[in-house]
């Protein structure tokens, strides 16, 4: 059998990029999606090449494709499946911050419609379109792993930030997506799963790197640094390595401790 196959979204940089790296390592082969940056998704290619074990049969593709468009998210779908004929494992890690933080009582609706867009609604039918796929043809890839689903959420699905609502809104609803497809698909066999990153080093979190360097430092996280994509990427690593068999829906906080209740 070959490599398992992963399509990640938005894996040129940040999370996704160690979410490509991370699979890559463990001798999965992956398209690694982008949407405008081909430089960067190029870097993330020839990374994923040095990283794969010696003899390794994976191999390593980057493929353009908004996913908050309807023709974007067929492109994407239509040049993995034809270059690599099966999807073992659908990362969807793609999102947005806001352009512009703003109180919540000034926030534009164009704001909200963009990372709706992208953050929730393209993930969404992505996941439709990548599991109609998977019943189409489950009987004859019977050999391959359990096809099994990612999204790549965020401590703000829980956590309200009043400055981008917008931004929380999106993540709260990809938590909910999550269990809709893991009931929906469990009975033919396909996981789907939630991870949660928390305060994670990426050029998303570059411009308020100072006000969680003091956070952190005050003791916002029990465990007292910044996460990396590494952290995520082992995360997903994990779960494509079928180490949860019995489970589905599940979530996977990344998040140093955040999510505990201390008093």
């Amino acid at each position: 059998m070959s490599s398992p196959i992963a399509l990640v979204t938005g894996a040129s940089r940040g999370i996704g990029r160690g979410i490509a790296l991370a699979l890559a390592r463990a001798g999965h082969s992956v398209a690694i999606n982008y949407a405008s940056n081909r430089d960067a998704a190029e870097e993330c290619q020839h990374l994923c090449q040095a990283a794969a074990p010696p003899g390794s049969s994976a191999t390593f593709g980057i493929f353009p494709g908004d996913i908050s468009t309807t023709s974007g998210r067929e492109q994407l779908l239509n040049s993995v499946i034809e270059r690599f004929r099966w999807i073992d494992l659908l990362v969807n890690n793609a999102g947005v911050a806001p352009s512009e933080r703003k109180d919540l009582l000034e926030a534009s609706e164009e704001s909200f419609d963009r990372l709706i867009r992208i953050n929730l609604r393209g993930p969404y039918f992505l996941t439709q379109a990548v599991a109609n796929f998977w019943l189409s043809g489950l009987a004859a890839h019977a050999s391959r792993p359990r096809p099994k689903i990612i999204t790549i959420s965020s401590m703000s699905a829980y956590t309200a930030s009043i400055n981008r609502g917008d931004y929380c809104v999106s993540k709260a609803g990809l938590s909910m997506m999550t269990l809709l497809f893991a009931t929906r698909l469990a009975g033919e066999g396909i996981g789907v799963f939630e991870i949660r990153p928390g305060i994670v080093a990426t050029d998303m979190t570059g411009p308020v790197k100072e006000k969680y360097d003091r956070l952190i430092a005050d003791g916002l996280t029990p465990i007292p640094r910044w996460g990396v994509p590494e952290d995520v990427g082992r995360a997903v690593v994990a779960i494509a390595q079928d180490l949860f068999p019995y489970s589905t829906g599940e979530v996977i906080n990344i998040d140093g401790g955040f999510h505990i209740r201390r008093l």
